[in-house]
């Protein structure tokens, strides 16, 4: 184990550091992603995932027991070109990406699944994953995304869920046909519908559709889907945010799921 107290904020390492959470093909390029948080990063090991390297900074954090090939002693000023929040507790990891495909997942009996498509803002990702993970859900698959899991903001916003729930990526094509060749009823969340919501039975094998707020689903989902649903608007606003209406819907099949 390699102990190293960095000073400077011109180091290499740091300024890798600062790289790989601002660029995502750099992230894709090294297969590494930076985690901060004791919390997250903790959710990260457990979800078997090895840091590659830990940087600590004393001022504001206690001693560690994360397994790392090497730890750095970072100063607050170092620490905070690093960090991308403003109450950071002093621990920051380079984290190496696995990837998982749709043949990973493994689906219990009762599948319950939410399907992304295109989705654009991280926080709105994260979100669904705090949901994902509260629900127990079998996996959230991202089709045709314009955030990776791996997005700093992702990765704060869902508190570190996005290391314990299942999720892939792929294209729309491959996410509809595993979908039926598991007889799993797939339902798109769409304004147009005159399906509400709660009139549906979600207790066999379920997967909600979600698309994003600024177009909705597009043609080949709701050309496709077993059901079109959508949640009932009593007031002057027509939609609610993405992350919010997949908690809406998936707690609601979870309701119904006893």
């Amino acid at each position: 184990m390699q102990k190293e107290i960095i000073v400077s904020l011109q180091n290499t390492r740091i300024k890798n550091v600062v790289v790989l959470r601002e660029k995502s093909k750099e992230r894709n390029r090294q297969m590494l992603f930076p985690v901060e948080g004791r919390r997250e990063i903790s959710m990260a090991v457990s979800g078997g995932y090895e840091i590659e390297s830990l940087f600590v900074c004393p001022e504001l954090s206690e001693g560690t027991d994360f397994p790392a090939k090497c730890i750095y002693e970072v100063s607050r000023k170092v620490f905070e070109k690093m960090a991308y929040r403003e109450d950071s507790d002093g621990f920051l990891a380079l984290v190496k990406m696995k990837s998982a495909s749709l043949h990973d997942i493994k689906i219990s009996r009762n599948p319950f699944i939410i399907v992304l498509e295109s989705v654009e803002k991280p926080g709105n990702l994260g979100a669904i994953l705090r949901t994902a993970d509260a629900a127990n859900v079998d996996a959230v698959i991202v089709c045709d995304p314009k955030s990776d899991f791996f997005n700093p903001n992702v990765i704060r916003s869902s508190l570190g869920c996005v290391f314990t729930v299942n999720t892939v990526t792929c294209s729309s094509e491959q996410a509809c046909e595993w979908l039926k060749k598991h007889n799993i009823t797939v339902y798109a969340a769409e304004l147009e519908s005159s399906q509400r919501y709660y009139n549906e039975d979600y207790t066999a094998g379920s997967a909600i559709v979600m698309g994003t707020e600024s177009t909705g689903l597009s043609d080949f989902w709701l050309d496709r889907a077993d059901k079109r649903i959508k949640i009932p608007m009593r007031g002057k606003v027509d939609s609610l945010n993405v992350s919010v209406s997949t908690a809406i819907i998936t707690f609601e099949a979870m309701r119904q799921r006893g």
